[in-house]
């Protein structure tokens, strides 16, 4: 098995023969301009910050300090490399959208961010210090004490001092503490080894989480499951165009071409296979059209989530109320996923419940969306694959309410559903969001 890292070469037969013992010495050495850096930008930051607290200004520089941690945590990560060769990857997310102020947000929205922010301090004000006193404790000792003739010679053979307590005035007792010195630089450099571990260890735990092989790989999963909405979204979008400037204008043309056919048809059995005919193109006409529409209504597009709620209760056999004031504006996938999530919903209430009315909410607070579908239907549903049932949650066929709680998922959202017995039957929604724009 390969090392990988200072901690696993320590147990290895040939630590002090491979580079990790000085590549942890250079880790440690290392720490100190980095952590003087990091020190004089907090105060540097602090202090501007303060004196500009009387103007606007001086808020954005307090702000700036917030996101202090950043750089230093891009800078150690790197830094590990050193006594660790498996990568430490970011934990920060891309942003959604270009520029500064997004990037911004989206950082202070992160929980690295802040942990990035009490290393940082921690290692401004005290790591660096620590890093310097092991490094030249353990290595200023060993060295001094070989370097003994050397002083002894320097100071023409009279006496040297060997750490600063015992005199040494002839070549032999210099050659016997230099040979010392060469015994203990084994022990100190293990020694530093298992503290360059243990400080790259908290370093890694704060900057870059601790290693989950699970936790990696439900991370992908979550990201391919993203990526698989996304691709349905596009693959939707593709039928609905195809049908509306393909088939639809096909089928146009073919009721228009029966309907001249009809006009200039003698009375008899062909004009009433034309008309018979005629009205089966518009049927099927009108059929597409609400297909198209189902696919992705076109009010959703141009007016959002409050008014496409709104044609979807219109639309509803069974009388359908909805409070959604001043809703505004969502991101395009939570507004898609709560407007199929409320049709297939109310197309259950209406073939299962036996309600005679249903409420649709939706509002934004605390950073999610909250929709929820209620009727007064006889209960008894249940969110499953297969099977029948009454009221909002029935997911017959295996295909309904449990694939758009799938699609809520992919979002990070939760779909709920409380449904007893006799009613009322309360279907719930939560999808993580912040409105893009405000109506009202």
């Amino acid at each position: 098995m390969s090392t990988r890292n200072v901690r696993q070469a320590l147990y290895q037969p040939g630590y002090l023969r491979s580079a990790w013992p000085w590549r942890a010495v250079l880790y440690l050495m290392s720490s100190a301009p980095v952590g003087l850096l990091a020190l004089l930008g907090i105060i540097v930051l602090a202090l501007v910050g303060g004196v500009l607290t009387i103007l606007v200004l001086g808020l954005g520089v307090l702000a700036a300090l917030g996101l202090a941690g950043v750089p230093v945590g891009a800078i150690e990560r790197r830094r590990l490399r050193l006594v660790d060769d498996r990568p430490a990857r970011s934990p920060h997310r891309p942003p959604d959208e270009p520029g500064l102020l997004a990037w911004a947000r989206v950082r202070y929205q992160e929980r690295a961010t802040w942990y990035e922010l009490a290393y940082a301090v921690l290692f401004a004000f005290g790591l660096w210090m620590a890093d310097a006193m092991a490094l030249l404790g353990a290595l200023g000792a060993p060295l001094s004490m070989m370097a003994t003739p050397i002083l002894l010679a320097l100071d023409g053979g009279g006496q040297a001092q060997v750490l600063k307590y015992w005199s040494v005035t002839s070549y032999n007792e210099a050659a016997a503490w230099s040979l010392a010195g060469a015994m203990l630089l084994p022990v100190a450099l293990y020694c530093l080894g298992t503290f360059a571990g243990l400080r790259a260890a908290f370093a890694r735990l704060l900057l870059a989480g601790p290693d989950d092989p699970l936790r990696e790989e439900l991370g992908e999963v979550a990201r391919s499951r993203a990526r698989l909405v996304h691709a349905f979204e596009a693959e939707r979008r593709r039928i609905e165009r195809d049908l509306h400037d393909g088939a639809q204008q096909r089928l146009v043309a073919l009721t228009m071409t029966l309907g001249l056919a009809r006009l200039d048809a003698p009375p008899g059995p062909l004009a009433d296979q034309l008309a018979k005919a005629h009205d089966e193109a518009g049927k099927v006409l009108a059929e597409l059209r609400e297909l198209i529409h189902g696919i992705h209504p076109q009010v959703l597009a141009d007016r959002g989530l409050e008014a496409a709620l709104e044609d979807a209760a219109d639309r509803s056999p069974i009388p359908v109320l909805v409070h959604a004031p001043g809703l505004g504006r969502l991101p395009e996938p939570v507004e898609k996923a709560a407007y199929f999530v409320v049709c297939e919903a109310l197309a259950n209430v209406a073939k299962h419940s036996a309600a005679a009315l249903a409420e649709v909410g939706a509002e934004v607070r605390e950073g999610a969306l909250f929709v929820s579908v209620v009727d007064d239907g006889v209960g008894g549903a249940v969110l499953r694959r297969g099977g029948s049932g009454g009221g909002a949650g029935v997911d017959a066929g295996g295909s309904g309410l449990t694939g758009l709680s799938d699609r809520v998922a992919a979002l990070d959202g939760t779909l709920t559903l409380s449904s007893p017995p006799g009613g009322p039957t309360i279907l719930g929604v939560e999808i993580p969001c912040e409105p893009i724009e405000a109506f009202g």
